[in-house]
């Protein structure tokens, strides 16, 4: 129940409407112009579609936290049933691991990045729930770029119409002396009640939104907290602790050294042939020349001779070649201590960032505070000048 809290909204929405309407004689039938009427059915209007475009976002939110509550329950259970064993081998494969939709598409990701870690050059790579469904999850779903700016609007509207209907009161204002002055009172009232009548919804609803906003959105970060921890204990897949990770890794290095091992077999096996072909072919060309022509080709075969040892030059450079491959895979091995280190920094970085953002939260909250304060300011200035 506390979720739909935001219902408040509208039933203030409707008191504050009828309100209105009876002040201006809708009710009695005593309404003589339609201007007043008009300024305030329309400033109601906007505050209305406002309400209801938040009201969606709200229900989004609603749904999610309670879908998060559901199912950290349900970990919670299995999780006793199993004997306290990980529950990950169960919803590895499970696309119905949420109900509600955003959820689910943001679970979907995380289950193949954390089936990619596992792959044989990523082995034990870290993955956390929380880079997908986080704070900034819920802020999109509750449209938190929208509804943080509904308040000061709401504010803003209030301000705007004060203005308003100064103006009006003041434009129909007019006199030199004291009978034709009495006579233009009326229309100055009447611009002025415009005037606090939009100052003083406008502000009220900015206050209760701004209420039922903050209240909703805490509610939520703190249910995705809970849901976070209860995860990360009964599900979670398990990660490689350091030596894991580095005996996987030379299990894969020495994988690739066997590899170009026999690679290198191959190549010389087949230099091998191929230089004993080559010295077959001189022979046999060298004899029919001869035999034809009787003539010493000595010469011509010794250039043959030398193209085989050339051949042979060329396998030991492969050998070569293969020793640099070797090198590389040691490089390799101190790339990945690096990035070990760089990985570190980042969380460091990271605990940083999110320390920034609280001081940054206590900032926003101490602005607020103070915006407040001066419109209660603003509100008692205005009622010493209607004394």
């Amino acid at each position: 129940m506390k979720r739909k809290k935001y219902y408040v909204l509208f039933l203030l929405y409707v008191i504050v409407v009828a309100f209105v309407l009876y002040l201006n004689g809708v009710f009695t039938g005593e309404w003589e112009t339609s201007v007043n009427l008009i300024i305030n059915v329309g400033f109601l209007a906007i505050i209305g579609i406002l309400f209801g475009i938040s009201s969606i976002s709200f229900g989004r939110l609603g749904q999610v936290t309670r879908e998060l509550e559901i199912v950290q329950l349900r970990l919670q259970d299995e999780y006793k049933e199993a004997g306290e064993t990980n529950l990950w081998t169960v919803y590895r494969e499970d696309t119905a691991f949420f109900e509600q939709k955003d959820l689910q598409e943001a679970f979907n990701k995380y289950r193949l990045r954390v089936k990619g870690s596992r792959t044989r050059r990523r082995a034990g790579a870290p993955c956390d729930l929380e880079e997908y469904i986080n704070e900034d999850f819920l802020d999109r779903v509750g449209m938190n770029f929208y509804n943080s700016g509904v308040s000061g609007t709401l504010t803003g509207m209030g301000i705007l119409g004060t203005f308003l209907g100064l103006s009006m009161g003041l434009g129909a204002f007019s006199g030199d002396d004291i009978f034709t002055i009495s006579d233009n009172v009326g229309s100055l009232l009447s611009g002025m009640k415009v005037a606090f009548h939009t100052s003083v919804y406008g502000i009220f609803f900015s206050l209760v939104f701004s209420m039922i906003y903050r209240s909703l959105m805490s509610d939520a970060y703190q249910t995705l907290d809970e849901f976070l921890n209860v995860f990360r204990q009964t599900t979670q897949p398990p990660i490689m602790n350091e030596d894991e990770t580095a005996a996987t890794m030379l299990v894969y290095q020495a994988g690739m050294a066997n590899s170009l091992k026999q690679m290198l077999e191959v190549m010389k096996g087949n230099a091998a042939e191929q230089t004993a072909g080559v010295g077959r072919i001189v022979d046999q060309f060298t004899q029919q020349m001869h035999a034809a022509l009787d003539t010493d080709f000595k010469k011509l075969g010794n250039v043959l001779k030398n193209a085989g040892e050339s051949q042979a030059a060329s396998t030991a450079n492969v050998a070569e070649m293969v020793e640099a491959v070797t090198t590389l895979v040691d490089v390799n091995r101190s790339v990945q201590e690096a990035l070990s280190s760089v990985m570190e920094r980042q969380e460091l970085f990271a605990k940083q960032l999110d320390d920034q953002k609280e001081m940054l939260a206590d900032l926003c909250s101490d602005m607020s505070d103070e915006i407040s304060s001066q419109l209660y300011t603003f509100e008692q200035m205005r009622n010493l000048y209607e004394k």
